[in-house]
């Protein structure tokens, strides 16, 4: 699939080739052309692309990522891709722990007032600190077991609202689940997940057959949260070592900013502040939200 998807978006003429007579069947490069171009048989290219080849030799897959003109994140992706492809018949299938070590723990409470929490592999909300749950406005509202950066970005009401750069933030929760899928691409938790959103969010449809590679792991954030206002913050993701896949993503801000000051308030709601912005939902749609 990925390298379909690369294969599509290269016309002849990008890569210095004579667009010949008649129609063509490919948005982009043909098979032949690209093999051509990678100095491999069109056999051995087809084999490729279809996932038939076991043995991929680093070689080629330098060669196809020169033709298909990667970036580095693209040629890093595919020789993660190359290397998987070998030894996919020999990784378990073992459910992954949802436990978070003590010292994790600690380490999101002294984080505070900075937001943080710690996701899994496939990006469910394992543990956080108070404003961690807050910062993802209305996602409390589910169970603790639905509790997902891609659900939330996908299907919750709140995420279209929360994030300044839409398009960056769905294209991002992508990336992250394709780049699993290309080295877990039998894990039954990310089959699930995957599904359910393919069923469910047409606009998750629309960027997952797109294979776009984009690895985010640390930035800025414009956000429009319903409770502190406008924010514009820092956020840093860190892989949690010794776990299998568990990471923590954490925002901050200088002190004695605004923003600061907004991670503050987000940190020191209590259980009557809650309460209270409960009672006004309900007020004003007639219906209390739903509780996890």
């Amino acid at each position: 699939m990925f390298l379909r998807t690369r294969r599509d978006r290269l016309t002849p003429e990008e890569v210095g080739l004579i667009r010949g007579q008649g129609v063509r069947r490919t948005p982009g490069l043909r098979r032949e052309e690209l093999a051509a171009l990678a100095g491999i048989s069109i056999d051995y290219y087809v084999r490729l692309e279809r996932g038939t080849e076991r043995h991929p030799s680093p070689a080629v897959v330098e060669s196809l990522g020169r033709a298909l003109r990667l970036d580095d994140d693209e040629r890093d992706h595919l020789r993660r891709l190359a290397a998987q492809v070998d030894r996919r018949d020999l990784v378990p299938n073992i459910a992954p722990t949802r436990h978070v070590r003590a010292g994790v723990r600690l380490i999101l409470e002294n984080l505070r007032p900075f937001p943080a929490y710690v996701t899994n592999r496939i990006g469910d909300l394992l543990a956080w600190n108070p404003s961690g749950l807050r910062m993802l406005a209305g996602i409390e509202e589910w169970p603790a077991t639905r509790r997902n950066v891609a659900r939330y970005a996908f299907l919750h009401p709140s995420a279209r609202g929360l994030y300044g750069n839409w398009t960056a933030q769905l294209n991002g929760v992508v990336s992250g689940l394709r780049m699993l899928a290309a080295t877990e691409p039998d894990a039954a938790d990310l089959r699930d997940l995957v599904g359910e959103l393919l069923v469910k969010s047409p606009e998750f449809a629309g960027l997952w057959e797109r294979y776009d590679i984009v690895p985010p792991t640390e930035g800025r954030k414009s956000l429009h949260h319903p409770v502190v206002g406008d924010m514009k913050v820092g956020y840093q993701v860190m892989q949690l070592s010794g776990t299998d896949g568990q990471a923590l993503l954490s925002y901050y801000a200088e002190p004695n900013t605004p923003e600061y000051d907004q991670m503050l308030l987000l940190d020191r709601l209590d259980e009557d502040s809650t309460q209270a912005l409960e009672s006004a939902a309900v007020d004003a749609d007639g219906d209390p939200p739903a509780r996890s």
